[in-house]
């Protein structure tokens, strides 16, 4: 029996891959007094699956990543089920 299993995609380039708004946000963040560095910007993507279980919930969305939703050239991503 299936049922609605609730899931987070966050996706963020991967490390050595070019940031420019992550750039831009640490500039601004800089300009307005606040000493950061390293920031990186990514996505989050909720998504609830029709699936048996989390586990088929959790292999359908890394699935739907390594497809379309993260470039695995340039982006890595983490998938929270629940």
């Amino acid at each position: 029996m299936k049922r609605i299993v609730r899931a987070t995609v966050l996706v963020r380039p991967k490390a050595g891959i070019l940031d420019p708004q992550g750039a831009a946000v640490e500039n601004a963040l800089g300009h307005l007094g606040f000493s950061v560095s390293g920031a990186r910007v990514g996505k989050v993507i909720d998504l609830e699956v029709d699936a048996a279980d989390e586990g088929a919930a959790r292999a359908a969305v890394e699935k739907m990543c390594e497809q379309l939703l993260a470039n695995p050239l340039l982006e890595s991503f983490e998938v929270t089920i629940g």
